[in-house]
């Protein structure tokens, strides 16, 4: 990285618009990937700045203050400590909600008191007439020691003035709000007396904080003069925030004015509804319903003309693309592999913009407190909530939001119970298996049956997800509890622009996450379907010569039989033969259990599995859709369609409740540090999952 580049950390707490003004100052120049050796999201973005200057923006996540109490905060105070951290800041960019700016300035004043250029930005400044707010800059400005933005993401706001702030970063005053010594004058003289050349601010944080901080030996701190007891440090950090707080009041006393009487607020009256202890769970419930119909009425043509044209796709280059082994794998393998994912990316798209929308309106949060109320009877803490509802994109960054969560044991229940949710995952399953079965019909003429299974499937999935966590807090051996506090930010209109970054980059993550283990499966299953080593394999042209030598079939279909004939005696036909005893109770036959199978490395590559299948197992060049190929399974024991309704449920609930996700075990590990968690996951989940598709299959059928 370049001198002239400026290093920038941006920090604030929760809901304060951060993400919003990093996307104002960076645009479409982001990268987001982890800091080394640690699971937590690391953002960044390239900001051009007055004077062909450029900055390195550092989105570090949000935190309340520097009193770590998760591994998320433990990134931003590490950080702040380290100066050979490559990402150190030249300076400090705090984000501040100016109707929660009381709150916002605790972390403004520790963070100044580390002796960083720092800049205070004031975000959602187009409020302050609703809300009968007024500041005075100047005056604010003087006490607090630093420059100030007033910045309105939504309006455009501001935005020039953070950028032209940055660029003088060396003219910002860097003297503490506050002298730390008010914490504890004896004991902060001591310190200043050992480690005259330390910033007193720093040294607290050492002391107080499992950091690192490279230019201190921690084992020096440990002598009897600075070395405290747990309890006593608790201590002196309540009453460094009782002493921040106190300066905070005297500054805002005079340098901000709230006039209630001329604010207009509707917050209150749509609160009162929203989360109300009846109609606040009807609201959210009558939510989920349109989205759900929402995702299937939307989203049917783009999905059909996506599943056409992979279908047209194949059928063209098998016709123009001289025979032979590589295109019969691009026309059976490569191309309906893909497309068997591909198909999905309208639903998938459409399930994130509902999430994003309801994020961003600030009604997410409402949901959070409402089940707060659940989540407790059941063991949980409300944080619970956060990954549960984050586990509908995707299990692996919902296990990780965990680490939020300080009581161990709520943690872990999290952990265990979160892969119960239905996660963007499974949707390709649900969507085609639900095409197959449930009829395309309305209820009262507005209620799609197709939407509302999608929805009792999400029910279901957290129902169970409840109903593990209370029978987990039972037996789990370990103690304690732990408190939950949530931000409840205003109502607001969301900003386009963010919805669609959110939807682009989810989209994006899953359609390429997915592609490559798709690409390199369809590949692998396209060899394992088109080759064997039996004799049936290798005779199957003889054999089906054989047993229709009194039929007067045509060629094509002739060559329709060999090709299915040489499927079931390939490599993964017997690899399907092999477990086809174990599931056939179940309704499955030798196919679908290949794509149980394989649909471990990701759930999404069930669909592109029985697509590459279906295209092996069929000679003649068609348009035929996955859709269509797999409404014509046909089982041959009783000459029904091999998806039909009790088949169809029995599938959706093994996915429902199934531990099908290799990465999902993997990051259990990782955030249990034992193999004996996931294990657990994974021997009681899928054994729940056989039992509840073969009860359902049994009776419905």
């Amino acid at each position: 990285m370049s001198s002239s580049v400026i290093k920038v950390a941006l920090i604030g707490n929760p809901n304060t618009g951060k993400t919003s003004v990093f996307n104002k100052l960076t645009g479409l120049n982001q990268q987001v990937g982890n800091y080394p050796g640690i699971t937590v999201e690391k953002k960044q973005g390239v900001c051009k700045l007055p004077n062909k200057n450029k900055a390195l923006i550092v989105d570090l996540p949000g935190t309340y203050s520097l009193n770590a109490s998760s591994l998320d905060e433990n990134v931003v105070i590490e950080l702040l400590l380290n100066r050979k951290h490559p990402d150190y800041p030249d300076v400090a960019v705090v984000v501040s909600d100016v109707e929660n700016l009381k709150r916002n300035l605790l972390l403004f004043t520790q963070i100044k008191d580390l002796e960083i250029p720092t800049i205070l930005v004031i975000n959602m400044v187009d409020r302050m007439s609703i809300k009968g707010i007024s500041l005075d800059v100047a005056y604010l400005e003087k006490e607090l020691k630093t420059k100030i933005a007033l910045v309105s993401s939504r309006k455009d706001i501001g935005i020039e003035k953070i950028k032209e702030l940055i660029v003088d970063y060396q003219n910002l005053p860097i003297e503490p709000c506050l002298n730390a010594s008010v914490i504890d004058a004896d004991y902060f003289n001591s310190l200043r007396k050992a480690f005259p050349n330390q910033s007193l601010y720093k040294l607290w944080l050492v002391i107080t904080q499992d950091v690192n901080f490279v230019n201190l030996n921690r084992k020096e701190l440990q002598i009897p003069s600075f070395a405290k007891p747990k309890a006593e440090l608790k201590r002196l950090q309540q009453k460094e925030t009782i002493k921040r707080y106190q300066f905070i009041n005297d500054v805002l006393k005079l340098g901000q004015s709230i006039d209630l009487a001329s604010a207009k607020d509707l917050r209150s009256k749509l609160d009162r509804v929203l989360t109300h202890r009846v109609f606040g769970y009807v609201f959210f419930l009558v939510i989920l319903l349109l989205i759900f119909q929402s995702i299937f009425d939307w989203s049917s043509i783009p999905m059909d003309f996506i599943d056409g044209a992979f279908a047209h796709a194949s059928t063209y280059l098998s016709s123009v693309l001289p025979s032979g082994v590589f295109t019969d794998l691009l026309t059976q393998g490569i191309i309906p592999g893909i497309g068997g994912i591909a198909i999905f990316i309208p639903q998938i798209a459409f399930l994130f913009l509902f999430i994003s929308i309801l994020e961003e309106t600030g009604y997410m949060s409402r949901v959070v407190f409402l089940m707060d109320r659940i989540m407790k009877k059941f063991g949980l803490s409300g944080k619970s909530i956060v990954p549960l509802m984050s586990g509908t994109a995707c299990a692996i960054p919902a296990i990780m939001a965990t680490r939020n969560i300080e009581n161990w044991k709520e943690r872990l229940i999290t952990i265990l119970v979160t892969p119960f949710i239905t996660c963007s995952a499974r949707l390709p399953v649900y969507a085609i298996v639900i095409a197959l079965v449930i009829p395309n019909e309305r209820l009262f003429g507005f209620i799609n049956l197709q939407g509302l299974t999608l929805m009792l499937l999400y029910f279901v999935g957290f129902l169970v997800a409840i109903v593990s966590a209370y029978i987990l807090n039972k037996v789990l051996p370990y103690e304690g509890k732990s408190f939950f506090v949530v931000e409840m930010p205003n109502y607001k209109l969301p900003l386009f622009k963010n919805v669609i970054y959110t939807v682009l980059e989810k989209t994006k993550a899953f359609v390429f996450g997915a592609g490559k283990i798709i690409l390199s499966l369809s590949i692998v299953l396209w060899f394992l379907a088109s080759y064997g080593w039996s004799e049936n394999f290798k005779n199957a042209e003889r054999i089906i010569a054989q047993q229709n030598i009194n039929q007067s079939l045509s060629d094509s279909e002739i060559q329709d039989k060999v090709a299915a004939y040489k499927l079931e005696n390939s490599f993964i036909g017997m690899v399907g033969k092999s477990i086809e005893p174990a599931i056939a109770p179940l309704g499955y036959d030798w196919k679908i259990g290949i794509g149980l199978v394989s649909s471990f490395a990701a759930r999404e590559v069930f669909v592109g599995t029985l697509a590459t299948i279906y295209s092996v197992g069929s000679h003649t060049d068609n348009d035929e859709t996955i859709k269509s190929q797999m409404q014509s399974e046909i089982n041959p024991i009783n000459g029904k369609p091999r998806y039909n309704f009790a088949s169809g449920i029995s599938l959706l609930l093994f996915y429902a409740f199934a531990m099908q996700c290799m990465s999902t075990l993997a990051i259990t590990k990782q955030e249990t540090n034992s193999w004996k968690w996931p294990a657990i996951q994974l021997v009681v989940m899928t054994g729940f999952a056989y039992a509840v598709a073969l009860i359902s299959y049994q009776i419905l059928s």
